[in-house]
């Protein structure tokens, strides 16, 4: 399909029409090439998170409640004990894909407690708890992502140069997003923004994404190199820095795209705000500090070989492939949810929005 299309217009997870397969947007082709995936195999669906052609936490969050309805829907039995066996067998097995984004255990969790708290129900009237379940996970997250984009608004003016890390648009999530979402709905309202996009290596999801996503908007987007941004910010270019979130811990350190921790260091360093934007799904209160959350590390070929016609690194040269950082609390200057901003000490604001 032709990349010209707009990319906020398009459905990036959705389930099939005969609910029997969950249906994506490629990531890993973009932007060169815009092709959907339908998938309903176990394997299929775990590689898809693996390997990156479904990502962004909340994007994540919604394909883990569609998979598990499929997968669902293939257990041939009526019994119930038999049924929940199979199933939690399944969801087991999808949230082993990734460690580290909280959305994926929160997802997988909600649709075990649809099959745990109805024991007493047919199967077919526990598929359809399913489906439902499913379907409000996502619809949950529209409406979420645009809540952030309202409240994001917030702590932006008109004319501002925004500086992002990674992809946490459209794609990413659902509608606007989170840590760009401001810009998309303010673009929509007639604000002006300027965002500075990281390239955000290994995987170039800023350069392949977010560019993408906020060219096809309209936005005045300029992609640099990660290492650009203490420039770009010395010449204050920048007002304001936006990035989303895979973990919140319960004291407000935050797990994000590998980089983003560097961002917000040398935000600190030219006294740039640096805010955290997501739905408070990604907020783990029962995760202490950063130092508690689990970093996925990937393959070392992503640094050597993905993206080059021929390797950029010797076969024996070591590689260190850590797919997120943790940003400390103490850099962060605001988190931003869908139920409000939450300002120091996070402890306490962040406890306050389950209240």
């Amino acid at each position: 399909m032709d990349t010209t299309d707009r990319i906020e217009q398009l459905d990036n997870v959705v389930l099939s029409p005969d609910k029997n397969s969950v249906v994506i947007i490629d990531q890993t082709l973009l932007p060169n090439r815009l092709e959907y995936l339908t998938l309903s195999k176990a394997e299929d669906l775990y590689d898809a998170i693996v390997m990156l052609r479904v990502r962004g936490a909340p994007a994540i969050g919604i394909f883990a409640g569609f998979a598990s309805y499929v997968l669902g829907r293939q257990i041939k039995t009526q019994d119930y004990e038999e049924f929940s066996g199979k199933f939690f067998k399944n969801t087991a097995y999808l949230n082993s894909a990734r460690p580290t984004a909280v959305n994926l255990e929160w997802a997988l969790r909600r649709m075990d407690g649809v099959v745990r708290e109805n024991p007493h129900k047919t199967v077919p009237e526990i598929l359809q708890l399913l489906e439902r379940e499913s379907l409000a996970i996502r619809k949950e997250d529209i409406a979420m992502c645009t809540a952030i984009s309202e409240n994001g608004l917030k702590v932006l003016k008109d004319g501002d140069s925004i500086l992002t890390h990674c992809n946490t648009g459209p794609l990413a999530t659902s509608r606007y997003g989170t840590a760009i979402g401001p810009v998309l709905l303010g673009h929509e309202r007639g604000l002006n923004f300027k965002v500075f996009a990281d390239e955000t290596r290994p995987l170039l999801q800023g350069a392949r994404l977010t560019a993408f996503e906020l060219y096809k908007a309209g936005v005045d987007v300029t992609l640099i190199c990660d290492n650009m941004a203490s420039l770009v910010m010395k010449n204050g270019w920048v007002q304001a820095c936006l990035v989303g979130c895979d973990r919140v811990a319960a004291n407000g350190d935050t797990a994000n795209k590998i980089g983003t921790s560097g961002v917000a260091i040398l935000a600190r360093h030219y006294n740039i705000p640096f805010y955290v934007l997501g739905p408070t799904s990604t907020i783990d209160l029962e995760c202490p500090t950063g130092e508690d959350i689990e970093i996925e590390l990937r393959a070392p070929e992503e640094i050597k070989e993905k993206f080059y016609t021929q390797p950029k690194a010797l076969p024996e040269v070591k590689c260190y492939n850590p797919a997120f950082d943790v940003t400390d609390h103490s850099l962060i200057t605001a988190i931003i949810t869908e139920k409000g901003i939450c300002y120091p000490p996070y402890s306490d604001s962040l406890r306050l929005l389950f209240d």
